[in-house]
């Protein structure tokens, strides 16, 4: 294991376009919405700077076309410090999602054109192979090719380095990619997507759990919303109740947010239990706020949250 605090990020990045609205229109309905903003997103990204604004040296694998919506990207990255020699460039366009938001709910529906970052290849995940080898923890989801994906997390464990598979969107993945994942963290329906057990309790999210355990998978940590986070492994079974930040304004971005303190939280040592809180805190915050990646809190901001809230 890297003594070492340094995260890479191998995900995407899309451009939001989000649309707020009282209530989501039903098929074939059109509703005038309150207000409408663009701002950088995909679920790589959104934990990339989730990670880094929560103390983490973070490193970000991916692929942009040089167009505005690129620049957007390129431009968080400096602002964040995040690392980003090892992102491809293509003449193809930057994707975006559409996320319309329900604002008497807090809920969303979205949709995704991955655009240029879907096609990053192994060879260009090869490009940041020694810094991936000198890292503390890999992150990946599902908004790449999962060939890539599964390409960067068996470089990542063939180097010794802590995996996490944060499986979102949810597709259907190979038996072997299950095997390289230290920490997979679905969110209820994907758990109930890959295992076909229905997610909608703690007792479920066990018999979820275990079914991703005989999978290969070495530590499952499945999110469930205002009800938190169920962890499992071999040693462990344990509910990390949610950490409640205030008034819940905005839910997209909030399993980006979890994943990105989670991952810092394992890269400073802590264990399964205690990274489980502090990205906990870390994912509380960022549902107070509109967005995602403006939405994810510094560290000084999920350290005070933690001090004031009770260990469950």
């Amino acid at each position: 294991m890297n003594q070492n605090n340094r995260i890479v990020v191998l995900g995407s990045f899309v451009a939001d376009l989000a649309f707020h609205v009282e209530t989501l229109p039903v098929w074939g309905e059109t509703r005038m919405g309150s207000s409408f903003a663009v701002g950088p997103g995909g679920k790589g990204s959104n934990q990339a700077v989730a990670a880094a604004r929560a103390g983490g040296n973070v490193c970000f694998v991916t692929k942009l076309g040089q167009d505005s919506f690129g620049e957007m990207a390129r431009k968080l990255y400096r602002e964040e410090g995040i690392d980003t020699g090892f992102i491809a460039s293509t003449t193809h366009p930057t994707g975006a999602a559409a996320i319309i938001l329900d604002e008497k709910r807090g809920e969303n529906a979205i949709i995704i054109v991955p655009g240029a970052c879907f096609e990053i290849t192994t060879d260009e995940v090869d490009r940041a192979r020694e810094v991936i080898a000198s890292s503390s923890i890999l992150v990946a989801q599902l908004e790449l090719p999962v060939s890539v994906v599964e390409h960067g997390l068996r470089m990542a464990r063939t180097s010794g380095v802590t995996t996490i598979l944060n499986p979102a969107p949810a597709l259907p993945l190979p038996e072997s990619i299950y095997p390289l994942c230290d920490y997979l963290t679905p969110n209820e329906s994907e758990a109930a997507s890959m295992t076909g057990i229905i997610v909608d309790d703690l007792a479920g999210a066990e018999r979820a759990a275990d079914a991703l355990l005989a999978r290969g998978v070495r530590n499952v940590a499945l999110t469930m919303g205002a009800n938190g986070v169920f962890l499992k492994n071999r040693n462990l079974t344990a509910h990390v109740p949610a950490v409640d930040a205030g008034a819940v304004v905005e839910t997209t971005g909030a399993g980006d947010a979890f994943n990105g303190g989670f991952a810092v939280a394992l890269a400073e040592g802590k264990d399964f239990r205690e990274a489980a809180r502090f990205a906990c805190a870390v994912a509380g915050i960022s549902v107070t706020r509109r967005g995602t990646a403006p939405s994810m809190p510094q560290r000084d901001e999920v350290e005070a949250l933690l001090a004031s809230t009770p260990q469950g």
